[in-house]
């Protein structure tokens, strides 16, 4: 099966400057050992594999692998990743379109703001995403009452 990727240079608005990567679409059927091997071919610092989310109200499912491991987050394929679904879903407009995505990561959901600008570099910017943590606090429950 073919698979439809596209090369992206982040944080540039001129081509072949700024931090490159390769966004692959329709990425359900590979497996992890195939998108380590894809990822190795590519030879760029990351490469972002998008795939159908598991939450309904979710964009997409993003692995992102470098040429020798897969990581749980990082920022310029979440940035490039998110400009490339905004892109793939609504092509070439004539007016500018502002929209928010959630994009799942193996960190967790990350919710990133696109704008789409015809004629102009598109941009994008998340939420840092942080995984939730205990905190012990004690409370008077009479006082709150």
């Amino acid at each position: 099966m073919a698979l439809s990727y596209a090369i992206y240079d982040v944080f540039t608005d001129r081509q072949l400057e700024g931090n490159p990567l390769a966004v692959v679409f329709g990425a359900d059927w590979l497996d992890d050992e195939v998108m380590q091997a894809i990822a190795q071919e590519f030879n760029l610092s990351e490469t972002v594999f998008i795939r159908r989310p598991g939450g309904a109200a979710h964009t997409a499912k993003l692995r992102i692998f470098t040429p020798s491991q897969e990581l749980p987050f990082a920022g310029h394929p979440t940035v490039g990743a998110a400009i490339a679904i905004a892109e793939a879903q609504h092509g070439a407009t004539e007016e500018g379109i502002d929209l928010v995505q959630v994009l799942e990561e193996k960190v967790g959901p990350v919710r990133c703001a696109v704008r789409l600008k015809p004629g102009t570099a598109s941009f994008a910017e998340f939420d840092l995403p942080r995984k939730s943590a205990r905190i012990d606090a004690r409370f008077d429950r009479q006082a709150i009452a």
